[in-house]
């Protein structure tokens, strides 16, 4: 009897517990906080405990409300986590020391607005408290509706008594819930950056990040693509993709549990990097930008290029000039002489901005080679002895813009500045300085170097008012750290306050000089980010020149930042990093899928090949207008077994499109390349043109085909050996 009467017990608590947990797994939100896009919505929701909870990012929902009662507890993730609260075990948003050692932080709602910046910009506030200590938090969303873009960070200050230590300090975090997650990142090294790889994610942590403190994009980068159906397509598929808005030391932290929850952790990496606060202060995160994708990452690509078109670079909107850069074809070996006859060479050819590279300055320790001279920023007046606005006059001329290289950031110890300045290099305590590349860094944290930096841009562009194109690079990156400005309390700041710091004289400059052409540059692709890209117009994105190199990295790199930006140079052959041979057209085709510019000597270009490359600067002259602002779709991989690599830009309006195809290895010539067009309207009709045919055509059809046509069959191109490749416009018939 007591067996029976047990059992039955027995069954009736499971069920008991079994419809318990079922409304325990129920959201209880009593609100909910959508943020939403043109085709896209991220919703927070508020408990009736007040705890802040993520509830769902996707495609635009018809009732965020129903939310609020949804029966999946996955749907229901601290939005917000802290460590030592919510019984949270994972990698927490924030960590908090408080004033009297405390180091549980619970985060709880207050309130939170929305303000309409304008009819496409919304910024959504959400105010956070801890419930014991005066210790608040603001997590701020800013919603780019037609871009489909959001942006994330975090704001924090504190009214204890006594100094508050944040160690993570993220600024943003997005849960999902999958089993066949798949992560695309980029990695590299100089000369070989930004290469793609993608790989599933399973349990635990995957993370990307940099300890470099400068250059940090030079192997990672703070970017990925996430997609939640498997591998990530172009054209089908969801797809999450992320970029951070930092120049420093970052994380992107990937950890899966064991039920298959993913977050998705971005921000400034904690790294050494504890940051106290005093009362009062107030501790700002960069912000974390995100978009999603129902159609694929192609999509993903050009959400974010149209938002930083607009938003993420400088005169986004202005046409990029057709740049000579003097580096590659000469070096540090020039005089007046040689400068004035490049700049010869480049107006005769149809270039339009000629920059004078690194080796211009230094008297008393000239800069012959990267071993003295780095911080003496006065001209070499052996080398060049009626200055640099003679050059820049004589440019202006021949109808050439002028530009100028530095490294402000940057000295050798063979210099004068460092032999006053030493209290201004970045050192250990006691211990030896490590240079790399012959030089050391200068203490940005310090306001009197930040003071010292400006000026020498100030000084350059009020002596030669006729500069208008500055390279900022920076050729080493943060090993130990020490700074006599910051106090023994507080070189931990270091890693932060060094990327603030290069901020706020890039602020003053723009003050300034708001037309100037900035380029980032940091050993080439060091600084491809968007917290740098909005004081810039385009960076370098590497040092290797190469025309089949540049195929794969500029493939990787345009999956977040846009071609506009993209400085890619036609170079000698063979190239001075790879000794790869290719032929003229197929260096020129590369370099126009970009930023076109030039990186050697042009004396060397002569007969056929001269006459070559003039068509080819005025055709880019006539079609950049599409690849600058145009809509990027990609075709073939580099990465794929199809040997080709292609691509084509888009005008908004649909009326033109330019289409690149690039062989990057050997077929039989049996096999010809098909290449479909994408973005064009299917009821047009668009003539289609070759373009710069050097000895040979590729494309043998017909000369009008409609979109529709474009699109679904393609045409058939005859580039079949290794490095032919195709240059192709399309434009509708009236």
């Amino acid at each position: 009897m007591n067996y029976y009467f047990n059992r039955t017990k027995n069954r009736l608590i499971t069920i008991f517990i079994s419809i318990f947990a079922l409304f325990s797994a129920v959201v209880t939100a009593s609100e909910t906080i959508p943020i939403s896009t043109k085709n896209t919505m991220m919703v927070f929701g508020v408990k009736e405990s007040q705890e802040l909870t993520f509830l769902y990012f996707g495609q635009k929902l018809a009732n965020s409300k129903e939310l609020a009662s949804s029966p999946y507890p996955w749907t229901e993730r601290p939005a917000m986590p802290t460590f030592g609260g919510h019984r949270y075990v994972n990698e927490p948003m924030i960590t908090a020391t408080h004033a009297n050692g405390e180091l549980s932080t619970e985060l709880y709602y207050v309130d939170h607005k929305t303000t309409k910046v304008d009819d496409n910009v919304s910024v959504t506030e959400i105010n956070l408290k801890d419930n014991i200590y005066p210790f608040f938090v603001t997590y701020t969303i800013t919603s780019y509706f037609n871009e489909d873009m959001l942006s994330q960070k975090v704001t924090v200050r504190h009214e204890e008594d006594g100094e508050v230590r944040l160690g993570n300090s993220y600024s943003s975090l997005i849960p999902l819930h999958s089993s066949d997650l798949y992560l695309s990142h980029f990695y590299g090294t100089w000369g070989d950056e930004f290469q793609l790889e993608e790989e599933k994610l399973g349990h635990g942590i995957k993370t990307i990040e940099s300890k470099k403190g400068v250059r940090t994009t030079q192997s990672e980068n703070a970017s990925y693509l996430v997609s939640l159906d498997g591998k990530a397509k172009e054209d089908v598929g969801e797809v999450i993709g992320g970029a951070l808005a930092w120049s420093g030391n970052y994380k992107l932290s990937f950890e899966m549990d064991e039920v298959n929850n993913l977050s998705i952790l971005a921000g400034m990496n904690p790294f050494v990097s504890v940051y106290s606060l005093v009362k009062g202060e107030v501790f700002e995160t960069p912000d974390m930008l995100t978009t999603y994708s129902a159609s694929g990452k192609g999509l993903v690509s050009r959400n974010f290029h149209r938002w930083a078109r607009k938003y993420g670079l400088m005169h986004g909107d202005q046409e990029r000039p057709i740049v000579l850069n003097s580096w590659e074809g000469v070096y540090f070996n020039f005089d007046e002489n040689t400068i004035t006859n490049m700049i010869d060479d480049a107006a005769e050819l149809g270039v339009e901005m000629f920059v004078l590279d690194d080796g211009w300055f230094g008297n008393e320790y000239p800069r012959n080679s990267s071993k003295a001279g780095l911080g003496d920023w006065q001209v070499n007046k052996k080398k060049l002895p009626q200055g640099i606005n003679y050059l820049a006059a004589y440019a202006n001329k021949k109808d050439l813009r002028f530009g100028l290289w530095i490294e402000p950031e940057m000295v050798n110890p063979k210099s004068e500045l460092a032999i006053n300045h030493p209290d201004w290099i970045v050192k250990r305590q006691g211990r030896e300085a490590l240079t790399a590349r012959s030089q050391l860094m200068l203490d940005v944290t310090n306001p009197e170097v930040q003071d010292f930096i400006f000026k020498v841009v100030e000084d350059l562009l009020d002596d030669v008012p006729n500069i208008e194109y500055i390279k900022w690079d920076a050729n080493r990156h943060v090993e130990n750290i020490g700074s006599n400005y910051l106090s023994k309390e507080k070189q931990s700041h270091f890693w932060i306050d060094y990327t603030k710091g290069l901020y706020a004289i890039y602020d003053r400059v723009r003050q300034k000089y708001p037309n100037l052409i900035l380029q980032a540059c940091a050993s080439g692709g060091g600084r491809i980010d968007f917290g740098s890209l909005k004081y810039h117009d385009e960076f370098w994105s590497s040092d290797n020149t190469d025309p089949l190199t540049r195929v794969y990295l500029q493939y990787g790199t345009n999956h977040f930042y846009p071609a506009i930006a993209t400085g890619s140079h036609i170079s000698a052959s063979p190239n001075h990093q790879t000794k790869r041979v290719t032929s003229l057209k197929f260096r020129t085709d590369v370099a126009m899928s970009g930023r076109l510019g030039m990186e050697l000597q042009l004396k060397d270009i002569k007969g056929k090949d001269r006459e070559y490359i003039l068509k080819a600067m005025n055709t880019y002259k006539e079609i950049r207008h599409v690849i600058q602002f145009g809509d990027l779709y990609r075709m073939h991989s580099p990465y794929d077994d199809s040997g080709w690599s292609s691509l084509n830009y888009v005008e908004s309006n649909l009326h033109e499109a330019i289409a690149f195809l690039f062989t990057t290895k050997h077929h039989d010539d049996t096999i010809k390349a098909i290449l479909k067009f994408k973005g064009l309207d299917p009821k047009k009709t668009y003539k289609i043109e070759e373009l710069n045919i050097f000895d040979k055509k590729s494309f043998h059809g017909q000369s009008v085909y409609s979109g529709d046509y474009l699109m679904k069959a393609g045409i058939m191109l005859n580039a079949t050996y290794m490095y032919d490749s195709v240059v192709l416009r399309a434009v509708v018939v009236d």
